[in-house]
C-alpha cells in the first residue's frame, strides 16, 4: 500500500514500505530512499535489505539510517546529509513516517534550513504533529 505523503519537493515521508512500492517511488519521479527503521523492529516489516536490492534494481539510491527512538545528532545529520545529496526527490520511511519527519525537521530547525513554524505546519499538512518535538 503506497501512503506516500509529501512535505516538500524534496521530501516525502511514508510507514512502512514494502518492495512494490519501490517501483511506484520510481515512477512517481524519487531518487533516493532512506531507510529509518531499524530491521527486526517488528517480524512483520520486511528486511531493509530487500527494500536496498528493490531499491537498486529500480536505479533508486539506498541509505539505511536507522532511529531507535527519539533521534540523536547522528542520524540527524544523516539524514540530511543523505536529502542534500539526493540528485532528486527523496522517500524516508519508518513504521509509521513520524520518526523520519521527525529526523529530517530536527536538521532543518538546527541548520537555519526552515524555521520552526513552517516545519511544524509542513508536519501538520502531511499529517505529523511536530508542535511537541520542535514548539510552534
Amino acid at each position: 500500500m503506497t501512503d506516500f505523503r509529501h512535505v516538500t519537493d524534496d521530501l516525502s515521508v511514508a510507514p512502512q514500505i514494502g518492495v512494490a512500492d519501490v517501483a511506484e517511488a520510481k515512477r512517481m519521479g524519487f531518487t533516493t530512499i532512506i531507510n529509518n527503521r531499524p530491521d527486526g523492529e517488528d517480524p512483520s516489516q520486511p528486511p531493509g535489505a530487500e527494500i536496498e536490492a528493490a531499491a537498486k534494481a529500480a536505479g533508486l539510491a539506498y541509505v539505511h539510517i536507522p532511529v531507535r527512538g527519539a533521534p540523536g545528532p547522528a542520524e540527524v545529520e544523516a539524514v540530511r546529509q543523505a536529502v542534500d545529496a539526493a540528485e532528486g526527490p527523496v522517500l524516508a520511511f519508518c513504521r509509521s513516517g513520524t520518526r523520519s519527519i521527525t529526523t529530517w525537521s530536527i536538521g532543518q530547525a538546527m541548520s537555519g534550513a526552515r524555521t520552526r513554524g513552517e516545519l511544524v505546519s509542513l508536519g501538520r499538512e502531511a499529517g505529523y504533529d511536530l508542535s511537541g518535538v520542535l514548539g510552534g
